[in-house]
């Protein structure tokens, strides 16, 4: 070996040392960088977010539309007066809601009232159970949407009544989508099933239903004791898909939630909006109407 070659060889293996160290403290960055970025995946499959909006408080509670937020503990006052030239409908309903994980569980009390020049109908309506949960997540790497798929069942129990007469049974499918920190969309689809007596036994109808919103929060609004207002407007629509009459009845809501401060472990939510038909066949129902909702989260 000559005298060039004695000096190269510790030299390259000097400069093959450095690269191994650089490779190697390289790769442990890469492996640190890895093990500390959180997975928010979970759920069956890993298909829910952690960092989700569902069930943060997020989607206003609809007027007319099902409800397809996840919630916790919720207590809800509802109340509807429309008319139709003569004739005029009241409704009215208390509502429950328990949250077990991401599972929501509701039961619904309604009492309607119908007085036209033929007379007066009234009595409790179907009793409604329902369960729903997200089955689908996906939150834009950046955080500026998010959307939640999901399903719910819900079962209406007869109460005997005038206007209770027929079980019901609807399977339904829902999306919770958020864009930004102002605009949500709320979409429920439906496909309800009347069983049991009478000639309503085997009806099917498609329920649909949209709800809108944009969410200002109280340093863009400062309205006081108002944590957050929401302007809304929903579409909410029944098309029977058998029987002779076949019908598609479409309807709209404009109107706001407003947040209130908490009172103790309470907050409450005012809800407002005017009712209107949006083709001939809701008018025949419907010609304006006011929707009046109370909320207490707990």
């Amino acid at each position: 070996m000559n005298l060039r070659t004695r000096h190269a060889a510790p030299l390259f293996a000097a400069f093959l040392s450095l690269i191994a160290a650089q490779t190697l403290r390289a790769g442990e960055a890469i492996t640190s960088t890895t093990t500390s970025a959180p997975d928010t995946r979970y759920g069956l499959f890993g298909l829910l977010d952690h960092r989700s909006s569902y069930g943060q408080n997020i989607f206003p509670e609809p007027f007319r539309v099902d409800d397809s937020d996840q919630e916790d503990n919720e207590f809800r006052l509802d109340w509807y007066h429309a008319k139709a030239g003569a004739s005029r409908t009241d409704f009215g309903k208390i509502e429950f809601e328990k949250g077990f994980g991401p599972v929501t569980f509701e039961i619904e009390a309604p009492y309607e009232r119908d007085a036209s020049p033929d007379g007066v109908v009234q009595g409790v309506a179907n009793i409604d159970l329902g369960l729903r949960m997200p089955v689908f997540e996906y939150v834009e790497p950046h955080g500026f949407f998010d959307t939640t798929f999901g399903v719910a069942m819900e079962v209406g129990i007869p109460t005997g009544s005038e206007i209770s007469k027929n079980p019901e049974w609807v399977p339904k499918i829902f999306n919770d989508l958020r864009i930004g920190s102002h605009v949500t969309l709320q979409t429920v689809v439906g496909y309800s099933i009347l069983t049991g007596p009478g000639e309503d036994s085997g009806l099917h109808t498609l329920e649909y239903g949209f709800v809108f919103g944009y969410t200002l929060q109280h340093k863009e609004l400062p309205i006081p004791g108002v944590l957050q207002f929401i302007p809304m407007f929903e579409v909410s629509g029944e098309r029977t898909l058998n029987h002779v009459d076949q019908t598609n009845g479409v309807t709209a809501s404009v109107g706001f939630r407003a947040n209130i401060k908490s009172i103790g472990p309470i907050q409450p939510r005012i809800g407002v909006a005017y009712v209107f038909p949006m083709n001939g066949v809701a008018r025949d129902d419907v010609h304006h109407g006011i929707y009046t909702s109370f909320v207490f989260e707990f």
